[in-house]
């Protein structure tokens, strides 16, 4: 038997609980100008059981909550209140992806700044509970230069 990955879905895939997840299809749409790949509507034909969008080229898997199926349990962020997980993503204007993302509806959750690190780089949160951190790579720092400034930053919180 050959083993084949799917076009297009090697490396690691965000597989997002989003309910309504044909409401967050739709937020990715206008906020990150993500594309719609497929949609598999559940049995109920209220839900979807399974979502393909590709954001900037990179496959991104949703599906609304199931709790009848996860130990009767809802794992949405908002049902979780919050989610540890940050999806990171690099664009070319960071400012202009934000503001992008607020004007679709999420919020902020850190306005975009220039980091010690050599990012500009700012985070939102999406209707459906999950982060987003969205950054331009503006300057390499030298290591000396980071761990001054992880002194600095540290220092200040």
């Amino acid at each position: 038997m050959t083993v084949k990955i799917p076009f297009g879905c090697d490396g690691l895939i965000p597989h997002l609980v989003c309910s309504p997840c044909a409401e967050a299809i739709e937020f990715y749409k206008k906020a990150f100008d993500a594309a719609e790949i497929c949609r598999m509507p559940a049995p109920d034909g209220k839900r979807i059981m399974h979502a393909q969008i590709s954001i900037g080229g990179r496959p991104v898997f949703l599906a609304d909550d199931f709790p009848e199926y996860c130990d009767g349990k809802a794992h949405s962020p908002q049902a979780l209140g919050g989610t540890p997980v940050t999806i990171h993503r690099y664009v070319e204007d960071c400012d202009a992806a934000i503001k992008r993302a607020l004007d679709a509806g999420a919020t902020a959750k850190m306005p975009p700044m220039d980091m010690f690190w050599g990012d500009r780089y700012g985070v939102v949160t999406d209707p459906f509970g999950h982060a987003w951190a969205l950054a331009t790579h503006i300057s390499d720092p030298t290591p000396e230069e980071l761990a001054k400034g992880a002194q600095e930053c540290f220092a200040q919180t």
